[in-house]
């Protein structure tokens, strides 16, 4: 059965991926994984330091620093597995039951691990900055921007203080990317009851106004509150985002990267400015 994925790590963010992971499970009633990547090169590896000048001779040294690196790994795996037991009481606390979640820890790299369960994913939820980025404002993990490159499902990028979102706003162009992220959000319950704005935002909106009242038709017929609105600016981005603003978005809703070489350049620098930028949860759907 497909699951939620929620990345914990020891990050400021982990306690909002514990919010939204906890709010998806319901929306969703799907099984929950708590998921710790402990990072092949953050994991010391066994050294021969026979050959290095002066330290062939002293093996009481050498026996000191393996002795060393294996305490740091037994200190790196029980932090993670303290983490995940923490993330657990989290969302626990928040009205999920134990026996929907599970605990995973892997040495692995993030991605790889990630790309070969993906199929088992129905949703992947992760921070805007990892441990490393953790004290950058509006920098996004190598991590994150590499797995919504890579990785296949929906992956909700969940921001400090998330709540349960009461509307949301879907960037819509009529494009194949987004309509089939329409369709997406239209058959899947993780929004259903939420009140959806769905935006169309450039130059020449004046000609798409058809594809949009189709979209706000096929979205109401599944049972959304839909308000629709052009913003026909020369400048999309802050012109989403004085809209989020303005009316008190909470989560917004896009297509990811797309395709071909063009519509990757196109919406790929679109998907990774919002990533950087976005001042609410970013749900990316490919």
């Amino acid at each position: 059965m497909s699951k939620i994925v929620a990345c914990i790590d020891g990050s400021p963010a982990a306690l909002a991926v514990c919010d939204a992971a906890a709010w998806a499970q319901q929306q969703l009633s799907a099984p929950l994984q708590l998921l710790h990547v402990l990072e092949k090169t953050d994991y010391p590896s066994e050294s021969d330091m026979s050959g290095n000048i002066g330290l062939g001779t002293r093996e009481h040294l050498l026996e000191e620093l393996a002795e060393l690196d294996n305490q740091r790994s037994r200190l790196m795996l029980e932090q993670g597995r303290f983490m995940l037991q923490e993330a657990q009481k989290q969302i626990e606390a928040r009205g999920v039951a134990s026996e929907q979640i599970d605990r995973l820890q892997r040495h692995d790299n993030l991605v790889d691990s990630l790309q070969e369960n993906q199929a088992d994913i129905r949703l992947l939820i992760m921070g805007r900055q990892g441990e490393a980025h953790a004290r950058a404002a509006n920098a996004v993990g190598s991590h994150l921007e590499n797995v919504t490159r890579t990785l296949q499902q929906p992956i909700l990028m969940a921001l400090d203080g998330f709540s349960a979102p009461k509307r949301f706003l879907m960037a819509y162009d009529g494009s194949a990317t987004a309509n089939k992220a329409l369709n997406m959000v239209a058959q899947s319950p993780l929004l259903k009851g939420v009140p959806c704005h769905l935006v169309m935002a450039g130059k020449r909106v004046e000609r798409q106004r058809e594809q949009l009242a189709n979209a706000e038709k096929m979205l109401q017929g599944n049972g959304f509150d839909v308000t629709t609105a052009t913003l026909e600016q020369e400048e999309v981005r802050p012109a989403l985002l004085n809209y989020i603003k303005e009316n008190e978005i909470e989560l917004m809703v896009m297509g990811a990267w797309g395709h071909s070489r063009i519509r990757q350049l196109l919406v790929g620098s679109m998907t990774n400015w919002m990533l950087h930028n976005s001042p609410v949860p970013l749900l990316l759907l490919r």
